[in-house]
């Protein structure tokens, strides 16, 4: 039986596509009208991908960093110049203040009555923790990917919070957005939940929204979860 969920951070329970474009073009302050802030944030996402799946096996990295040296690279691709150093540090931090999606909350509020809930987030531990008071979500505890020293989808992370949680495997739900998190909580032995985010790359984005039998929850939204769970 299900006691505890566990929540992805990015993408999941908060909304970067809006908020980093928001905060980009705030911190540009007028001075590149015609920036596509849209795809800039897309390229930078990916970018940081790409930087996990390079930092795999080499020793922990923080995501903090990840952001910033990608930062770089996405604002040179994009022919966007002028930002200082100040101000790139100031937008890599936008990752840390995302906004949750509106039914995060109220969804979370209603699941808390039944379940422990926390988070499993390859994010910094300081930046689940930012964007957790910042956004008013509820857990009860948060688990990150550096305290496994590990990056999802390597089952240690899934491991070390099964393993804080004192619970088995078998008593634990992965809530993600994201296919590759979820199946490989499954095949860790977790239950799984995969939850649509369509505008998780905004409303051209191309996010991956098919539900699918493998998973035992395919949910609209986190209130649809935790009706479907009888919360």
């Amino acid at each position: 039986m299900v006691k505890a969920l566990l929540f992805d951070v990015q993408g999941t329970a908060t909304d970067f596509y809006s908020t980093v474009c928001e905060e980009a073009a705030r911190i540009s302050a007028g001075r590149h009208p015609d920036a596509d802030w849209g795809e800039f944030v897309k390229r930078w996402r990916a970018g940081y991908f790409v930087a996990l799946e390079a930092a795999q096996g080499s020793g922990w990295v923080s995501v903090r960093s990840v952001y910033r040296r990608a930062l770089d690279t996405v604002l040179a691709d994009c022919g966007i110049t002028g930002f200082s150093d100040a101000e790139r540090e100031e937008l890599t931090l936008a990752w840390q203040r995302l906004r949750p999606w509106p039914d995060v909350v109220p969804g979370l509020t209603r699941l808390k009555g039944a379940y422990t809930l926390a988070t499993l987030s390859n994010a910094d531990v300081s930046a689940v923790v930012n964007i957790s008071k910042r956004a008013g979500l509820p857990w009860d505890a948060i688990f990150a990917a550096e305290m496994a020293g590990v990056f999802k989808p390597d089952p240690a992370i899934y491991r070390l919070a099964a393993r804080y949680l004192g619970l088995d495997p078998a008593d634990i739900m992965m809530v993600a957005s994201h296919k590759y998190d979820v199946r490989a909580a499954g095949r860790f032995g977790f239950a799984t939940a995969f939850v649509a985010r369509p505008l998780e790359f905004g409303p051209d984005g191309d996010a991956d929204v098919a539900y699918s039998d493998e998973f035992d929850v395919n949910a609209a939204d986190f209130l649809d979860l935790a009706a479907q769970l009888g919360c």
